[in-house]
């Protein structure tokens, strides 16, 4: 085979399995590391005046978990 055509075919496999390297890599991360947390729900209801209930803050921590899944 021409070693261009190689080249590009092996250019394209790269960067394919790259991407799908790299959205595995990050879903992971984004499931061990959630982008926020139980203080900052707690945080936004207080600002907007009210106190969550524990309920309400496990079922918009799980709605973010699951999410990224």
């Amino acid at each position: 085979m021409n070693p261009i055509l190689m080249f590009i075919i092996g250019l394209i496999l790269g960067a394919i399995a790259g991407f799908f390297g790299a959205r595995y890599m990050f879903k992971k991360n984004l499931q061990k590391n959630p982008p926020i947390n139980e203080k900052m729900i707690r945080a936004m209801y207080a600002q907007m005046g009210r106190k969550p209930s524990e309920a309400q803050i496990r079922r918009i921590m799980k709605n973010i978990t699951d999410q990224y899944k």
